[in-house]
């Protein structure tokens, strides 16, 4: 089995600066165009209201709240992750799932200039590919190792411990797996919270294959053994877990 580890990254040594110097969130702006009936502007936010955000009054409503969310959103039929003869949307839908949670995780990110430019304290406003690029599941297993700490996320050693605070605490998991090929794509999906009828599959205690939502290949509202530990597939190099709270 492949272990949960942070590989050399890809990402430029720019980025690698230090964390002293501030760094923001790169977002786009809402956009019309950007719904889950529609397959436009899909590194904006979605626009529409009656789309839940996370409750974060407590843990039980957090936990109520982002099954609200996956109920919403819809992966498996939403025409916004269908998948086309050349693309497949997991990094849209785990963006979406966070944004909704009030979690920061990137579709794009900054470009190099930019980030030189904000750590020197300049106003940087985000422009799609100009100061910003889009950023696939590839790219963002090694922005966690470099910037997931600025926004909150914590690096997780197992798939019981994430799972459990998943489901314990109302907080977002995440696993992401790195291509070995450079420039393909991995894959990125949430863990979500168990429920009494939709579990995490475990044996002798240790979670084997965790309780997920995703959009690739094939989208799933929920899954857990269908898919198996498919993050210790070969194509993959490694994979990393992170936790919000």
């Amino acid at each position: 089995m492949k272990e949960v580890e942070e590989t050399k990254s890809t990402v430029s040594e720019l980025e690698v600066v230090s964390k002293v110097r501030a760094i923001k969130p790169a977002e786009l702006l809402p956009s019309k165009q950007s719904t889950l009936d529609s397959s436009r502007a899909k590194f904006h936010p979605i626009s529409d209201e009656t789309i839940p955000y996370r409750n974060l009054i407590s843990a039980e409503s957090k936990k109520i709240s982002l099954h609200n969310i996956i109920s919403k959103l819809d992966v498996k039929n939403s025409l916004r992750y269908q998948r086309t003869p050349k693309d497949t949307y997991c990094n849209v839908y785990s963006y979406d799932y966070c944004y909704f949670s009030k979690v920061y995780l990137p579709t794009v990110w900054w470009t190099e200039e930019s980030i030189q430019k904000i750590q020197n304290g300049e106003d940087v406003q985000a422009i799609f590919n100009k100061t910003v690029k889009p950023i696939y599941s590839s790219a963002i297993h090694d922005w966690f190792k470099n910037w997931g700490d600025c926004f909150g996320w914590k690096k997780m050693t197992s798939l019981t411990e994430i799972q459990k605070k998943v489901t314990d605490e109302g907080g977002v998991g995440i696993i992401c797996a790195k291509r070995k090929t450079v420039g393909l794509s991995g894959h990125i999906v949430p863990i979500v919270p168990e429920t009494d009828k939709k579990k995490a599959y475990s044996e002798n205690g240790e979670v084997l294959y965790p309780l997920q939502s995703q959009a690739g290949k094939l989208n799933y509202n929920y899954f857990a053994r269908k898919r198996r530990d498919w993050w210790n597939h070969i194509r993959y190099s490694s994979f990393v877990l992170y936790y919000h709270e």
